[in-house]
């Protein structure tokens, strides 16, 4: 269960103040796989980093009675200046799961190569995915949250992707951020429309996709 109360987020650009996320009030299901949708700069990848605690909201709060992952995918949850592999280790530690084996996952999922044990800093966006997607999926979380991650590397790495978040989903949530109807039907059984501010769920994942479909159209 994750829950939204009186939850409000804005920034300011130039001389006005932009509200993305709007007095929201709002429980979410256990047991379901969400597709957040709406349209460019509506607020999706803000709303997942409040939900994981990287950023905070400018009032209310995020109540959950579960663990939640990262946003997969943020390369900003990893220190540049550490290698894929001591980022690795620091998670395991902060999440207390064994080091050795998240290393020795991470390292042989994420196909990095060299890359693994050098500088964050030297990856390209791919690889920090990689990486991000690779220790996330290492770890047993109650939800996850994806942006886009499944998009990430060559086609046989897609495939690879595609079956372990299809394996995590067997015994977890996930709230995903896709442009990518097709992925959005294959790993979501509900929906989550974000427009003004506001999100409205729907426990008919069709149902949500005409609505954005209709919001896009508009």
């Amino acid at each position: 269960m994750i829950r939204f109360e009186n939850l409000t987020k804005s920034f300011r650009l130039r001389s006005e103040r932009k509200v993305v996320i709007d007095h929201l009030n709002l429980t979410l299901p256990s047991g379901k796989s969400l597709a957040l949708l709406g349209r460019n700069g509506a607020g999706k990848s803000t709303l997942l980093e409040m939900i994981a605690g990287t950023m905070r909201p400018d009032s209310g709060r995020i109540v959950s009675d579960g663990s939640i992952s990262w946003p997969v995918g943020f390369g900003g949850s990893f220190h540049r200046d550490l290698t894929g592999a001591e980022n690795v280790r620091f998670i395991a530690r902060i999440y207390g799961v064994d080091t050795d084996g998240l290393i020795a996952f991470v390292e042989d999922f994420a196909e990095l190569g060299k890359f693994f044990h050098m500088p964050v800093r030297s990856y390209s966006s791919g690889m920090k995915s990689r990486l991000t997607f690779g220790a996330s999926m290492g770890i047993h979380f109650d939800t996850y949250l994806v942006d886009e991650v499944t998009a990430t590397g060559d086609a046989a790495f897609k495939s690879k992707s595609r079956a372990v978040f299809a394996e995590r989903m067997k015994n977890s949530s996930a709230i995903m951020v896709n442009h990518s109807m097709g992925q959005i039907r294959q790993f979501c059984d509900a929906g989550l429309v974000l427009e003004n501010g506001q999100v409205q769920y729907f426990d008919d994942l069709e149902e949500a996709i005409a609505m954005h479909e209709a919001i896009m159209a508009r």
